[in-house]
């Protein structure tokens, strides 16, 4: 265990019961969610790289243009 996570855990330590239990459960909920958004990240890559090829292809073909900010109506 690293020097940060000793000096967190013992500063929980010296709070309530209570406290520990709603920092514990936030920390194991922000673990899980961490988690979640990793794996899905890794299974998104594939359609990622398979709608940046269509982009690209779409761009040689001349269908569409470059996106340039500047010819923005509102700008």
């Amino acid at each position: 265990m690293n020097k940060i996570l000793e000096r967190a855990i013992a500063e929980l330590a010296r709070l309530s019961e209570e406290e520990q239990e709603a920092y514990g459960l936030q920390l194991l909920e922000e673990l899980e969610n961490e988690r979640g958004w990793d794996e899905r990240f890794a299974k998104s890559q594939d359609v990622l790289g398979a709608m940046a090829a269509q982009a690209r292809e779409e761009r040689a073909q001349g269908e569409v243009s470059p996106f340039d900010p500047s010819d923005r109506p509102d700008r």
